[in-house]
């Protein structure tokens, strides 16, 4: 069965900001940012639980070429993803779950 993957808001708003800051500072590289969060994505729908928890039933899956990492909890039929952010205050996510 396949996993849906579900934004928070704030999730969302911190992958549009961080996708307008890097083509702020190279042509594509927004782009590129994107595809690598679309793969870490695809990697946590085929296995969520291959992850590591972070606190109580959130874990987190790290970007490859970026320093960004999602934070997300399984649900029943869909992946939440709570953040998306790099090494700003873990705090700021930890409010969400």
């Amino acid at each position: 069965m396949a996993l849906n993957v579900v934004f928070r808001p704030e999730a969302s708003a911190e992958v549009l900001e961080t996708k307008s800051w890097y083509d702020g500072r190279a042509d594509g590289l927004g782009g590129r940012f994107i595809d690598d969060l679309e793969a870490v994505l695809a990697r946590v729908v085929e296995r969520p639980t291959s992850f590591p928890t972070v606190r109580d039933q959130t874990r987190r899956a790290v970007l490859k070429r970026f320093p960004y990492a999602v934070y997300f909890r399984q649900t029943e039929g869909e992946i939440v993803v709570l953040a998306v952010h790099g090494r700003q205050d873990p705090m700021r996510w930890q409010s969400r779950t």
